[in-house]
């Protein structure tokens, strides 16, 4: 660690913002998009986009850059085999300075959630600034002993999907109006989305966890159950969303969403039949259109997941945005 002191001043700041991993930050976006739309009260002035900006920044770079902060920081002997180039392993950053990363990101999200808590007052601000702080305790939890509830994939996947899908939503909606039934919906569908997908993002450290003990959902019972497990989830979701989409009144979305699921299904088959090598037409738009976005993988069967999240990340969220913006208009009315 001692050759941390021979960075530059540039490096160093890159070191820090790796640490915190951008490319997670994009998945709170659609969420908290949603969350907004759903309330069918935003309106298009500074105050509002300003309050989106906010709003993004406490659950992005702040709450999701210091989940990951952390993370490295307890992972240190574990990313030493699955990603020795991460900034604490690679030597660009100390242990110390990675905890004093981790501590101003935990206190830039947790002064945003106070701030806007105080700011919308009453009910909506308790939900605000009471979502943001448990999903930093969950972020710190997850991988701070004792505790450390990614030792075991039944509490690992909740955690993320609560932190990192479920309470931006309810959070956004909160900021614009009191929360609608149908946003407490949507929160619970991406949770159980979020869930599956964490599931199969544990392929890339599958390794690293088999020799340190972790218990992810792979090591215990293979890649291709795993994937099979993640594939039913992911299609209750859009069973019960296509369900939900009926009983609400949207009727283009109902088939949108069916149309989702068969879509789905077809690309799970090609998939599960080969985890290692599946979808490979679609590896350009990993390595091309997306790849800056959802990272990449040496590991085969989470690089066949990185395939897969673009197909079903479209199928899902582009139905989940039009879903959120369907019911602000019924609010608008």
């Amino acid at each position: 660690m001692a050759g941390t002191s021979r960075l530059g001043f540039t490096d160093k700041l890159r070191a820090h913002l790796e640490l915190l991993d951008p490319v997670t930050w994009i998945s709170v976006f659609p969420s908290i998009a949603v969350g907004a739309m759903a309330s069918g009260m935003m309106q298009p002035t500074v105050h509002d986009f300003l309050i989106l900006l906010v709003a993004f920044l406490m659950f992005g770079p702040f709450g999701t850059g210091f989940s990951q902060s952390i993370n490295d920081y307890y992972d240190l002997e574990l990313d030493r085999v699955n990603e020795p180039s991460r900034p604490i392993p690679s030597g660009r950053l100390s242990e110390k300075e990675a905890v004093w990363n981790s501590i101003v990101v935990f206190f830039l999200a947790l002064g945003s959630g106070v701030v806007l808590g105080l700011h919308f007052g009453g009910g909506r601000g308790m939900i605000i600034a009471s979502a943001i702080a448990i999903a930093l305790v969950l972020a710190y939890i997850y991988s701070a002993p004792p505790l450390k509830l990614k030792k075991n994939i039944l509490t690992s996947a909740p955690a993320v999907g609560i932190a990192y899908s479920m309470l931006p939503i309810l959070a956004a909606n909160a900021m614009f109006s009191e929360v609608r039934t149908e946003a407490v919906w949507l929160a619970g569908m991406n949770f159980f989305m979020g869930v599956a997908l964490i599931i199969m993002n544990d392929f890339k450290s599958a390794k690293g966890d088999e020799e340190s003990g972790l218990k992810s959902l792979t090591v215990m019972i293979g890649a291709k159950n795993t994937f099979l497990v993640a594939f039913i989830i992911i299609d209750l979701v859009f069973a019960i969303f296509s369900w939900l989409a009926w009983s609400w009144g949207f009727t283009v979305l109902f088939y949108m969403v069916l149309v989702g699921l068969v879509l789905n299904m077809a690309i799970q088959v090609l998939l599960y039949r080969d985890p290692k090598g599946g979808l490979s037409f679609m590896q350009h738009a990993v390595d091309d259109g997306f790849g800056n976005a959802i990272g990449k993988s040496d590991v085969q069967e989470h690089n066949s997941f990185l395939r897969y999240q673009v197909a079903n990340n479209l199928l899902f969220l582009v139905n989940l945005l039009v879903a959120g913006g369907l019911i602000g208009m019924k609010y608008m009315q």
